[in-house]
């Protein structure tokens, strides 16, 4: 299934930094691309807010709208708040626990990392961007693939990486492991989970 590539004119058309390049494009033209420049906004109405909210995660994490639905439709069976419970199963996909860990620089290189069978989940490679971790499971660079120049120097950055309190890493190893799901402090975006739930719930 197709997932959405994150550019800087993505960045710039939710007005947020959804890339994670330290030079994004919206840092320095904070407006949507186009050729007449910055223009004052237009009143937006409560359907236009939600949908935008929808985009930004939807592209923040590169899924799919069928993707994002699906999400959407399994939180919502879930236990407790549907909007905490949406956030929660974006941040423990493994492609995105990967980019936490502080194995990858951005979720689309860290995507990438897992689709090209470099990450393994407890001993076993797992190649599928989407695969759900649990409190418990331990990621790791295989074996296989350390000798390759994407993970040169890549232990000297885990020890000054701080990851988030649900994951814990050790660098001699080049391992992490996921200790708890993430709490609500965990998993703050740049977006509205509550407007994401009224969207899909008119």
């Amino acid at each position: 299934m197709k997932t959405t590539r994150i550019t800087c004119k993505l960045c710039r058309r939710e007005g947020v930094s959804l890339c994670g390049r330290e030079k994004c494009a919206v840092k320095r033209r904070p407006y949507p691309p186009g050729v007449h420049g910055p223009k004052g906004g237009s009143r937006q109405t409560d359907y236009a807010k939600q949908l935008r909210e929808k985009q930004k995660a939807k592209r923040l994490y590169g899924l799919s709208e069928r993707q994002f639905e699906n999400y959407f439709e399994k939180a919502l069976r879930m236990k407790g708040d549907s909007g905490e419970n949406l956030m929660r199963l974006l941040e423990m996909r493994l492609d995105n626990a990967v980019f936490r860990a502080g194995f990858a620089k951005s979720r689309p290189a860290a995507r990438q990392s897992v689709s090209h069978a470099h990450i393994s989940v407890n001993g076993k490679k797992v190649d599928i961007a989407s695969f759900s971790v649990k409190p418990g499971d331990i990621l790791q660079i295989r074996e296989s693939k350390r000798a390759k120049s994407l993970w040169q120097g890549i232990s000297e950055k885990l020890q000054k990486k701080e990851p988030p309190s649900w994951i814990s890493i050790t660098p001699a190893t080049l391992e992490a492991k996921i200790t708890s799901a993430p709490a609500m402090q965990d998993m703050l975006q740049p977006f509205d989970a509550k407007l994401i739930i009224e969207f899909y719930s008119r």
